[in-house]
C-alpha cells in the first residue's frame, strides 16, 4: 500500500515496478549516506534493481512519468550524493553484485556496480592479482559508488584514483537506453573520452550497471614502515621529504594526535603514548626493501620512533588502524568528513590551519591523510544529533574550503560534490565552466530526473 502523501508521478513508478517497495523503514534506509547529512523527509520509495533489465525499467518509467531518481550503491558516500527526500525514488544496485568474470591473462575483472570493494580484491588475489583503487572503506563500499565519486584509497599514492582502473562501463541512460562506453585493451583513443565523462559524475548522466576494471599482479614484496613524530607538522615535513627525495611508495598515510587517541580507545591499540602524529608507509616491488629503506633515511631525523613490520600480519595490523579511522570517529558522535587536496609541498600549512579552524569554530577536528598526493580528510565530529549542515560545523567546512583555494588545492579530492559542497564549487570552477558542466548534464539528462541537486 502506498502511502497517501507520495506523489503522483511517484506512485505511478512504484506500481509499475515488481521491484519496488514504499516500506518506510526501507525508504528510511535508502534516504541516508554516511555522510552524517540528514534530509528533511524520506524518498517516496524504493526500487531494488536485480538486473540490468530492472535499471532500464525504472528509468524507462521514470522517463514517462517525470519521477526523479536518486541512484544507490552501498551507502557508503561522504557527499550526501545519494542522500533522498519526498517526491524522488531511490534506485538501488546494491543487490546487482556479481563478478561476472576474471580475465587472468588480460588482467580484467567484469563486476556489477553493487559489488564490494573488498570481494572484488580477495577474487583477484586467488589469481595473484590486485585492484588498486582501495578506500579506507574497502570493506563496505562499492564499485558503482567508487566509480560515482572517482574514489582513491590509500594505494592512490602509486597506482591512481578510480578512473585509472576502469576501461570500460555498460551505462542505462535516463530515458531507459544502454550505453556503452570505454573499451577492453589497456590503451585506446577513439573519439571522446566518454568513459572518464562517467567516472565521477556522481549518478547525474546515467546509471552504471557494469564495469571493466582493470586488475594488477600483485607485488611480489611489500615492507611497512610505521613511523611516529612530536607532532602533526614534522609528521608532515616528514611526507614532504620522501616526495623531495623521489620516493614512490604505495602507501603513505598520516594520522594526527586526536585520530591516534580514537583509534586506540575503539581498537585497544597504543599508537598515541608513541607519538603526536604517525605516517604509515608501503613501498612494493623487487625494490621494496631498498626503497624503504631511502625512505626512513629521508624521515628519520624528524621521527622518534621508526618501526618496520616484521612480517604481514603486523602490515595488515597496521593498515587495519588506518582503516578503522573513521568508524572510530563515529563512536565518538556525529561525523562529517571533508575531503580537501593540497598541493605536497603545502601538506604542513594546510595542517596548521585546520588546527586554528577548529580553535575559532569551537569544533573538534580530527584529521587523516594520503600523504603522498595532499589529500586531507579533516573530520568533524559534533555530539549525536547535533546538525552538520548548520551553525560551526557548516562554517567550519566552509574554512577548509577557503584554506585549501589559500593554498592553491581544491575542495574535494575523491568524495565528490554531492549536497555537502553545492556552495563553495562555483569558486573552485568557474562560472563558465560550471555552464558549459550543466550544458553536458542537460544533454543526457534534458528532464532533470537524475540525482537533482547533486554533483555540478
Amino acid at each position: 500500500m502506498i502511502p497517501a502523501e507520495v506523489n503522483q508521478s511517484s506512485m505511478q513508478l512504484l506500481n509499475a515496478h515488481p521491484q519496488a517497495s514504499t516500506l518506510p523503514e526501507d525508504c528510511k534506509r535508502a534516504s541516508i549516506d554516511r555522510s552524517g547529512y540528514l534530509p528533511d523527509s524520506f524518498a517516496d520509495g524504493v526500487v531494488f534493481a536485480r538486473s540490468t533489465e530492472d535499471v532500464v525499467l525504472a528509468m524507462e518509467l521514470a522517463s514517462e512519468y517525470g519521477v526523479k531518481i536518486v541512484p544507490r550503491g552501498a551507502g557508503t558516500g561522504l557527499a550526501a550524493g545519494a542522500a533522498a527526500r519526498r517526491g524522488e525514488v531511490v534506485l538501488d544496485v546494491s543487490k546487482m553484485n556479481q563478478i561476472l568474470s576474471i580475465d587472468p591473462i588480460e588482467q580484467l575483472a567484469v563486476v556489477q556496480p553493487g559489488v564490494i570493494n573488498a570481494t572484488v580484491n580477495a577474487a583477484a588475489g586467488e589469481l595473484g592479482l590486485f585492484y588498486a583503487p582501495d578506500p579506507a572503506s574497502t570493506a563496505i563500499c562499492s564499485i558503482g559508488g567508487n566509480i560515482a565519486t572517482n574514489a582513491g584509497g590509500m594505494w592512490c599514492a602509486k597506482y591512481g584514483v578510480t578512473r585509472e582502473s576502469v576501461l570500460a562501463l555498460t551505462v542505462v541512460l535516463p530515458d531507459g537506453q544502454l550505453l556503452h562506453t570505454g573499451r577492453r585493451t589497456i590503451k585506446g583513443v577513439a573519439g571522446y573520452d566518454m568513459n572518464a565523462l562517467f567516472i565521477g559524475s556522481e549518478g547525474t548522466l546515467g546509471i552504471v550497471v557494469e564495469a571493466v576494471l582493470r586488475l594488477r599482479p600483485k607485488p611480489i614484496r611489500t615492507a611497512t614502515t610505521v613511523a611516529y613524530f612530536a607532532d602533526q607538522s614534522r609528521a608532515a615535513q616528514a611526507a614532504s621529504a620522501i616526495i623531495s627525495a623521489r620516493l614512490q611508495p604505495s602507501v603513505l598515510e598520516l594520522m594526527d594526535g586526536p585520530t591516534l587517541t580514537a583509534v586506540d580507545g575503539a581498537m585497544g591499540t597504543n599508537h598515541r603514548e608513541l607519538g603526536g602524529a604517525l605516517l604509515l608507509a608501503q613501498t612494493d616491488g623487487f625494490g621494496a626493501e631498498l626503497e624503504m629503506q631511502a625512505l626512513v633515511d629521508a624521515i628519520t631525523p624528524l621521527a622518534t620512533r621508526i618501526s618496520r613490520a616484521e612480517d604481514e600480519a603486523q602490515a595488515e595490523a597496521l593498515m587495519e588502524a588506518r582503516r578503522q579511522a573513521i568508524p572510530s570517529m563515529e563512536k565518538l558522535g556525529t561525523v562529517s568528513i571533508c575531503d580537501i587536496g593540497v598541493p605536497r609541498s603545502k601538506l604542513a600549512q594546510a595542517l596548521a590551519g585546520l588546527a586554528e579552524i577548529g580553535e575559532q569554530r569551537g569544533v573538534r577536528i580530527f584529521t587523516i591523510a594520503h600523504a603522498a598526493d595532499g589529500n586531507l580528510h579533516p573530520v568533524i565530529v559534533v555530539e549525536p544529533g547535533q546538525s552538520i549542515t548548520s551553525g560551526p560545523p557548516k562554517a567550519a567546512l566552509g574554512d577548509m574550503f577557503y584554506l585549501a583555494q589559500r593554498l592553491g588545492g581544491t575542495l574535494t579530492g575523491e568524495h565528490g560534490i554531492g549536497l555537502l559542497k553545492q556552495d563553495w564549487l562555483e569558486e573552485e570552477i568557474g562560472s563558465r565552466s560550471l555552464r558549459l558542466q550543466r550544458s553536458i548534464r542537460q544533454v543526457f539528462d534534458p528532464q532533470e530526473i537524475l540525482n537533482p541537486g547533486k554533483g555540478i
